[in-house]
């Protein structure tokens, strides 16, 4: 075998290693990605893949893009008096939920819309946008809004409804800890999510079992 031909092969033989190098290197930093979305998003992951027909590729593609255009929101604080006002409000809206649940849920799905643009994120007339904001920051509980808005769209000038009263309190119960999340600043999560606001009082609550007063 002439010189030529061995200096050939050995090219070869590195260009083929690099090609090789280069493809497992870009599956193990897909895996990493895709682990990295999974634990940024738990719950929120597992619906995008189911959005996008099981194809976890593209749904990895829709949160990548998520946190590319809102990862770097800082949500403003709220004045202590505007927090009072929305827990107030929320608080009526449960109220309301014994005798009117529809217009009870509405209420719920409007105010979550305001009180995520006053804290930054985009405000309600983008409700795709805000809520894909909402899935970066609060991924966790950004369900129970989706949930509260279809709901309310269900049942805005609708004499029959496909959405039941069991339904709706189970999605006003999952869209309060949403609520929670956005009305409490930072050091108060703790205090928010034991269903206590800064009043210090207990607020009123809708249970799984029917509406509880506090």
């Amino acid at each position: 075998m002439s010189t030529v031909m061995i200096i050939v092969l050995i090219v070869v033989v590195v260009v083929l290693a690099a090609g090789a190098f280069a493809v497992l290197n870009r599956k193990r930093l897909n895996a990493g990605g895709g682990h990295s979305l999974k634990r940024r998003f738990g719950p929120e992951y597992d619906r995008a893949v189911a959005r996008h027909d099981g194809d976890t590729k593209a749904a990895e593609r829709d949160l990548e893009e998520r946190v590319k255009r809102h990862g770097s929101l800082r949500p403003r604080p709220l004045e202590p008096a505007a927090r009072e006002q929305y827990s107030a409000r929320w608080n009526l809206a449960q109220e309301r939920f014994v005798d009117s649940p529809r217009e009870a849920v509405a209420d719920a799905d409007r105010l979550i819309a305001e009180l995520a643009g006053a804290r930054g994120f985009p405000d309600a007339g983008h409700y795709e946008d805000q809520l894909d904001a909402l899935s970066v920051h609060h991924a966790a509980h950004v369900h129970g809004y989706r949930r509260v808005h279809r709901a309310a769209l269900d049942t805005t000038g609708a004499e029959e409804s496909r959405t039941g009263t069991e339904e709706m309190r189970e999605a006003m119960i999952e869209a309060r800890a949403l609520f929670d999340d956005l009305v409490a600043d930072q050091h108060d999560h703790s205090t928010a999510r034991s269903g206590k606001h800064t009043s210090g009082k207990r607020s009123t609550g809708i249970t799984r079992r029917g509406v509880q007063h506090g």
